[in-house]
């Protein structure tokens, strides 16, 4: 995608992600989930595979905004 134009803009990126890492931490964290129990609109997939596959897909979208962010700086 392209980079954020403006810091109100990296705001919102930053404050989305904030918000779906929440919720899958409070997914998980709730000892009520059952973390084997296969997602309801997934295909076989469980809780746990899909709560590691948002951090991990999180933690690479959180670098690249770092990369963008330092970009915008460089050029600011």
């Amino acid at each position: 995608g392209d980079a954020p134009p403006d810091d109100r803009a990296w705001d919102r990126a930053v404050g989305a992600f904030r918000t779906d890492l929440a919720a899958m931490c409070a997914l998980v964290a709730d000892p009520s989930t059952d973390l084997f129990a296969p997602i309801a609109h997934g295909e076989g997939q469980t809780v746990l595979r899909e709560a590691l596959l948002v951090a991990d897909h999180n933690a690479y979208h959180l670098g690249q905004l770092m990369l963008v962010r330092r970009g915008l700086e460089a050029a600011g």
